[in-house]
């Protein structure tokens, strides 16, 4: 019987999985017992020897949270043990205020710090119309840090610092809003790493098609995560959703009905919130946009 040792999942692709041993030994190649592949990147496992640099999954420690990818027709693990979702946007090109808005959901719904990141404040022409667009979710309590990576990299590395330091980070955005450079900024050695962690990964040279989990010198990790899109949320129960908002969590309990859906019941308290401009209705939609998904969701 082989010894059980310790470490932290830094990546995952398929059923491969690389893990950092807990005593600082080389990373190794690590394989699920089993069919089921129950394992996601943050997450402490236990594992046995199977050769000199390949393992077997025979644990998974308890995990403060879990974030999935999913849609209607399944789920997958994403990434474990996270404190805060950090939302990379840029001036230009033109974000997606659908992906922002479900990004706060998923923070908010797995007790989640969000940080949003306004990237390309050089681009002077588009900052003004950005900065209007971001002000509602300043007005909700959400901290917006604006930052010129390229141009003030130094700035950049400094504020980031502040926020990223003894935290577990899960980096999102879409292409285009400058989230490799700002990887590349933080992680000096970042391309190195991939290259590495993607051939150990048995995923070809040239797949970057995977989460990957970076130690912060400083303590704390950078999750690095392809692929916003598929972010999905339809594993979220109602319940869950509507405290997500963190306009509608002060209203819930002034609804006429316990069980109100906040779509279109009397005597709502969102609903009424959203006529007197209170609660805007573009968030509303977003709800309403989510129940509707959670819905249709085939079990």
């Amino acid at each position: 019987m082989s010894a059980h040792l310790h470490g932290r999942v830094i990546a995952a692709h398929g059923r491969h999985y690389l893990v950092a041993p807990e005593d600082g030994s080389a990373m190794l190649q690590c394989f699920p017992r089993g069919k089921r592949s129950e394992v996601a990147v943050g997450d402490q496992v236990t594992y046995e020897l199977a050769s000199a640099n390949q393992g077997v999954i025979v644990a998974i420690g308890e995990r403060r949270n879990l974030l999935y990818r999913s849609d209607q027709y399944k789920s997958k693990l994403f990434a474990a043990n996270l404190d805060q979702l950090l939302i990379v946007l840029a001036t230009e090109p033109h974000f997606s205020e659908d992906l922002l808005g479900r990004a706060l959901v998923a923070a908010e719904a797995n007790e989640l710090k969000p940080l949003i990141v306004l990237n390309k404040t050089d681009v002077e022409a588009e900052l003004a119309r950005a900065r209007t667009r971001l002000a509602r979710y300043s007005a909700l309590g959400y901290t917006v840090l604006e930052l010129s990576i390229k141009t003030q990299p130094e700035q950049a590395r400094a504020a980031l610092a502040q926020h990223l330091h003894g935290q577990a980070t899960l980096l999102l955005g879409q292409s285009g809003m400058g989230k490799s450079t700002l990887v590349n900024l933080i992680i000096p050695d970042a391309e190195v790493a991939t290259r590495e962690i993607s051939t150990a990964l048995n995923s070809g040279r040239h797949t970057t098609t995977f989460t990957r989990l970076y130690p912060l010198e400083q303590g704390g990790a950078l999750i690095d995560s392809p692929g916003f899109q598929e972010f999905g949320l339809h594993h979220l129960t109602e319940g869950r959703l509507e405290r997500a908002f963190p306009e509608f969590r002060p209203l819930l309990a002034h609804c006429r009905f316990y069980n109100c859906h906040h779509l279109h019941e009397p005597g709502c308290a969102i609903l009424e919130a959203v006529a007197q401009g209170k609660i805007t209705r573009e968030r509303h939609a977003l709800y309403a946009q989510l129940v509707h998904e959670t819905s249709q969701i085939v079990r």
